[in-house]
């Protein structure tokens, strides 16, 4: 394949990866404005259901299985367990904080995953990515700033947990046989919702509430955009090279700071700036020192 074809789909792939980040960002726009209105279990619960049963639609069109020995391999129970946490650390994280100071949060990320498979799997870390994911953890607090007036303890405990679990389930999809659909994961991921957001509900003492009819639209538009998103995602690593399309991904801050001023009158202050650049700046350079170094190799 010719160097001009390999950029023509890098770009193609990095402009999906930027519709992607767009839906999720507009998802998680909903999700935050049916907060007081809905219990955040009940939300995650229900989000669960939808995405569930769009993705099984999808996976079934496209041949993948639903069922099979791979739903108990070890690491597909750790994925799963890993999106309940996920999914109970960002919802409520954007129930508890502005939405451009958890999306320039859940921006950690990469540096997490990094983290992780430096300690966990035994990937070799030099000193310059260790260097980047110590200032991306270090915007973390420019961001929060512990013992600050207005910080909330729950909150970036929240935003936090939510990191770490989705690095969780990022690695140990990468245990998973390669023989297992990218779909088939998902659908078993999404159904993890429900068991999440049931057991906050029980754990808060929330009680169900029926959704009005605003409700149900919002609820329904955001697990389309959140299907969409990942489907978006999905085809955008395909179509281009995943260490090319991925820096793509930090769009999303530019989204969440934009519906945050619109949607709900976000005014970000100097720290979420700061921090936010620090951590967009450590990711990216921890992508393009991995690209290099593998092309190297």
């Amino acid at each position: 394949m010719s160097s001009a074809k390999i950029g023509q789909d890098n770009l193609r792939g990095g402009l999906l990866m930027v519709a992607s980040m767009a839906a999720f960002s507009a998802e998680d726009t909903l999700i935050k404005g049916l907060a007081g209105g809905l219990p955040t279990g009940q939300i995650i619960a229900t989000l669960g259901v939808t995405g569930t049963l769009a993705l099984a639609i999808i996976a079934t069109s496209r041949g993948a299985p639903l069922f099979g020995a791979f739903a108990t391999h070890p690491m597909v129970l750790l994925r799963n367990f890993a999106e309940m946490t996920g999914a109970i650390g960002f919802v409520t994280a954007l129930v508890l904080m502005p939405l451009s100071v958890a999306s320039a949060l859940f921006q950690t990320l990469p540096l997490a995953i990094t983290l992780g498979a430096a300690l966990f799997l035994g990937e070799k870390v030099g000193w310059r990515r260790w260097t980047a994911i110590a200032v991306g953890f270090a915007g973390v607090l420019v961001i929060l700033r512990p013992g600050a007036e207005g910080f909330d303890l729950w909150a970036a405990a929240a935003s936090m947990l939510a990191v770490m679990s989705l690095a969780v389930r990022d690695l140990a999809t990468r245990r998973v046989g390669a023989g297992v659909p990218s779909l088939s994961l998902s659908v078993w991921g999404s159904l993890a919702f429900v068991p999440a957001g049931l057991a906050l509900m029980a754990l808060a003492g929330q009680s169900p509430v029926v959704p009005d009819a605003r409700q149900w639209v919002i609820l329904l538009g955001a697990s389309a955009l959140g299907v969409a998103g990942y489907w978006l995602m999905v085809v955008a690593t395909r179509v281009g090279e995943v260490s090319a399309v991925m820096p793509y991904r930090y769009s999303r801050i530019l989204f969440s700071l934009l519906l945050g001023w619109a949607v709900f009158a976000e005014r970000p202050d100097w720290g979420v700036w700061l921090g936010s650049a620090m951590i967009v700046g450590s990711g990216l350079y921890t992508f393009f020192r991995e690209r290099a170094l593998r092309l190297r190799g």
